[in-house]
């Protein structure tokens, strides 16, 4: 077990400073293009695949490091050079942890590879778990995959939404319902492999921020997948939803479902990308502060503007250490027994708002306008506080875990 230090090593800052260079040479000068395009950066992608830092390789060095430093490094340094443009570009990773979190060895090996491609030919790959009736609430979920015995295939038929690179991706990882009457326990993880019949989609959403983000419905109409696309394989989802059933007649303890266990796996992640877009923000504000002149003096020299500050980086560090604690805790199996996965992604998520929206007050009108950054960031960083559990959610799952009291 590696210990927790507050310190990178010299391999992990050589790396840092290398995604670094590219955030700051490659993803910043083209944001405000994409995110007023509203379109998958493919060019930043395949410039990012060219040096190996879009690829399986890249991101299992980062995922196995064992001081769980690797990808909260990752995500904070390519969110600091462009929420949208990152988002296309760890997206992929999502769909990959979908399948590391519920997936056998040699699904593993077969697919994970598969959703990256190589830099000649760039490949995406999304996770499908939400739906039109079914965010937070996911025991509401309707999509559903019936099992076909005669053809050893499974038939998956329903409508995701809020899908990253959904349609534009080569494999879907899709949530459905196996057992309707096991409410969420009842569901199960599936590939759909690239160019499956039935698989289509829907409505591309137009967002408010991570324009640069593919976001959008995926269709799913008597879509036939053979039964090794089941992550996990079908002995042991029998055998699981047989304890679920057990656990659901004598009232017992309850079971992960497929979409939570991935995650939960990924939000300290998610927190990570929220305290890149807050520090992006504090730098260009306090770069603003220090030359804006105003009634003869740089505006950081009033206590209102350098208080503010202050608050913006302290908040910034707490956050980054509380996702470091918890992305070190997961790797090593340390049991998140105070909710301490949720804890970094509701504080990570709500800083990101916070010191966003301070930037924007800080540089005033020039804040309110998209020839700054902050605007953008500002927009962006409404995001952390609702994908992958809302803030509301990460509290509800703290206070569970902290009373013991099923809180509604």
């Amino acid at each position: 077990m590696a210990e927790f230090s507050f310190e990178l090593d010299d391999d992990q800052k050589a790396v840092r400073d290398w995604i670094h260079g590219f955030a700051a040479d490659v993803m910043r000068p083209a944001a405000a293009e994409w995110d007023e395009r509203e379109e998958t950066p493919w060019p930043i992608i395949q410039e990012a695949a060219k040096i190996g830092l879009y690829s399986l390789d890249f991101y299992a060095q980062q995922y196995f490091d064992p001081t769980g430093l690797g990808i909260p490094m990752t995500m904070e340094e390519l969110f600091w050079g462009d929420a949208g443009i990152a988002l296309s570009i760890v997206g992929t990773g999502l769909a990959a942890v979908g399948v590391l979190a519920n997936g056998t060895e040699e699904q593993i090996g077969t697919w994970i590879p598969q959703m990256y491609g190589d830099a000649a030919d760039v490949k995406v790959a999304a996770f499908c778990s939400s739906e039109p009736d079914a965010g937070s609430d996911v025991g509401s979920m309707r999509t559903r995959a019936v099992y076909d015995e005669a053809k050893d295939e499974w038939v998956l038929n329903g409508t995701k939404t809020w899908a990253t690179n959904g349609g534009i991706a080569g494999v879907h990882v899709v949530v459905a319902v196996v057992d309707p009457e096991l409410g969420s326990k009842g569901h199960a993880s599936f590939i759909v492999p690239p160019g499956t019949p039935g698989l289509s989609q829907g409505q591309k959403f137009k967002k408010h921020g991570i324009r640069a983000s593919h976001t959008a419905e995926v269709v799913l109409d008597q879509v036939r997948v053979p039964g090794s696309c089941l992550l996990g394989g079908k002995e042991k989802l029998d055998e699981r939803l047989a304890r679920a059933r057990e656990r659901a007649k004598s009232g017992g303890e309850r079971l992960k479902n497929a979409a939570m266990a991935t995650f939960e796996a990924s939000r300290p992640a998610v927190g990570a990308m929220a305290v890149g877009t807050a520090r992006a923000a504090y730098e260009v504000a306090l770069d603003y502060a220090k030359t804006r002149q105003q009634f003869g003096r740089p505006i950081i020299d009033n206590q209102g503007v350098a208080f503010q500050l202050a608050d913006m980086r302290t908040r910034i560090d707490a956050a980054r250490l509380m996702v470091w604690r918890a992305s070190w805790m997961a790797v090593n199996g340390r049991p998140f027994e105070s909710a301490e996965g949720s804890m970094s992604k509701l504080f990570a998520s709500e800083t990101a708002k916070q010191v966003t929206a301070q930037a924007v007050q800080i540089l005033g009108g020039n804040g309110f306008t998209r020839e700054y950054p902050v605007e953008r960031m500002h927009r962006d960083a409404a995001i952390y506080t609702i994908f992958e559990g809302t803030s509301e959610i990460q509290r509800l799952v703290i206070a569970r875990t902290l009373s013991g009291v099923p809180i509604r």
